[in-house]
């Protein structure tokens, strides 16, 4: 059995092959949405959070087992550490944050109903940095990562998908909503 994509059906499903909206954000997330579609569902693995230098939001670079003939450990190992590097910066406290909870007080918390938090620029950051990573490098490889704040910063999920015409089996719907969904 097959775990690899056919990649011109893959790119097409991602949007890597150029099309009359290229460059529209939209467009890109509802590709990695049809992965979902086209694709079923093979397994989920978990990366948890490392908690050896104390409770800072920070995740662990073991190269899971079951991502070896999905992706390189070095391409995994990058993500992951950048992911963590984008945490400290977020939990980083300084003059700004300190400013930020200064006016927070001031104004009975009214002040974040006008302005974004470093906090959450950097979530977005995130965001957009884990949605990059899905197109480029997790997607070709049937591999989708789901933003860690979607799961209470517990873990960081990564999806395998395995290309339904190359999964030899004969139950079909029955095996994607029963077995395969961990």
């Amino acid at each position: 059995m097959c775990h690899c994509f056919p990649l011109k059906r893959f790119q097409r499903t991602q949007g890597l092959v150029p099309t009359a909206a290229d460059g529209n954000m939209a467009t890109e997330f509802h590709n990695l949405q049809e992965l979902r579609h086209s694709a079923s569902l093979a397994n989920k693995v978990f990366i948890q959070r490392d908690y050896s230098e104390g409770t800072t939001c920070r995740f662990q670079t073991k190269f899971p087992s079951e991502l070896e003939s999905r992706i390189e450990r070095t391409l995994f190992e990058d993500t992951v550490k950048t992911l963590n590097n984008y945490y400290a910066e977020a939990e980083k406290i300084g003059g700004q944050s300190y400013l930020e909870g200064c006016l927070a007080c001031s104004t009975a918390y009214l002040i974040f109903l006008c302005m974004e938090t470093r906090y959450e620029k950097v979530l977005k950051k995130i965001a957009k940095y884990i949605q990059e990573q899905n197109e480029k490098i997790y997607a070709p490889r049937g591999l989708l990562i789901t933003d860690p704040i979607e799961r209470g910063m517990r873990v960081i999920e990564i999806s395998i998908y395995e290309d339904r015409g190359s999964s030899g089996s004969s139950s079909g719907s029955s095996s994607v909503s029963g077995s395969t969904a961990r």
